[in-house]
């Protein structure tokens, strides 16, 4: 457990996770305090903080401190911006007066629910969101917890071999295959499709991450289709393991900061019929890159 301004980050596992505590997250930060979050996010890619009651207004500053706000490509526009049972089909929308705030819903007439699937978000962008903030407003009597998994440890567990062969291989992320054939989105729009590097370097830690996803993932250029899918099966499989995750029970006003960069999550659909409802920000990112080189100071 370390002290940095005030603020106290307490790990959670060796790869990835810590909770912070000491600050209000609802109240103007110093940069003092900013910056004392930054490294606690660089140093453990996603941090969770407890009893953040925050208005959409206060949410969406708390994410101008990092960065700019990322709209999404996909969210449409809430008919319930209320959170009305039964009146909100979409899982995700964004919010009446906010198009920063994404709400993330589903309840007993849900068909679907928002990253089911081990993914990073958005990542059929040119230039996908840096990191998310979400905090959650009301939850089920249990379950809804959300996993995430540091992609610098399933790098590392690769062998050298492996590690050499994807360094040069870039692969197709596509949202079409996510949001086009889902009801909660309009299929007659156009999603984005962009080409990245399996590997991607961190652009402050200068660390390599596995940069592919069962969601949005389809081909990787270089190989052949058969090829392809049999290297993708593979990575998705290998960055699925327990030992570079950690799990988040999420309580009403918990809020979750992930680094998207170095990062994939899976919510936990298991509390159907029951209600969860949270509202998320995301920060604009920057294009992903592979450098081979040493890491770098955080």
């Amino acid at each position: 457990m370390a002290a940095v301004n005030s603020i106290v980050v307490r790990k959670l596992t060796p790869h990835i996770g810590a909770e912070i505590s000491g600050v209000d997250l609802a109240q103007p930060l110093e940069p003092s305090t900013v910056g004392a979050i930054e490294q606690a996010l660089w140093d453990n890619l996603v941090v969770f903080f407890r009893d953040q009651p925050m208005t959409h207004a206060q949410h969406v500053r708390l994410g101008s401190y990092f960065g700019g706000l990322y709209v999404h490509p996909a969210a449409g526009k809430s008919k319930a911006s209320g959170g009305g049972a039964g009146k909100q089909k979409a899982y995700a929308s964004t919010v009446d007066g906010y198009p920063e705030v994404v709400r993330i819903y589903a309840d007993e007439n849900s068909t679907q629910a928002a990253g089911e699937l081990w993914h990073s978000d958005v990542t059929s962008e040119e230039s996908p969101p840096l990191g998310s903030i979400l905090r959650i407003e009301e939850l089920p009597p249990v379950g809804g917890d959300t996993l995430f998994a540091s992609m610098y440890a399933a790098y590392d567990a690769l062998s050298e071999p492996m590690k050499k062969f994807l360094a040069p291989l870039t692969a197709i992320h596509d949202g079409m295959k996510v949001y086009g054939g889902r009801s909660a989105f309009d299929h007659s729009r156009q999603y984005p499709r962009s080409e990245h590097p399996v590997v991607r370097t961190h652009p402050v830690t200068g660390r390599q991450a596995l940069f592919v996803s069962a969601t949005f993932t389809t081909r990787i250029v270089q190989l052949s289709q058969a090829e392809s899918d049999a290297v993708l099966r593979y990575l998705f499989e290998h960055l699925q393991q327990p030992l570079f995750q950690c799990r988040f029970q999420w309580r009403k006003d918990s809020v979750a900061f992930w680094d998207n960069r170095c990062t994939q999550h899976q919510a936990q659909w298991d509390y159907f019929p029951h209600k969860r409802v949270g509202y998320r920000v995301q920060l604009v990112g920057d294009r992903p890159f592979y450098r081979a080189s040493q890491e770098v100071a955080a």
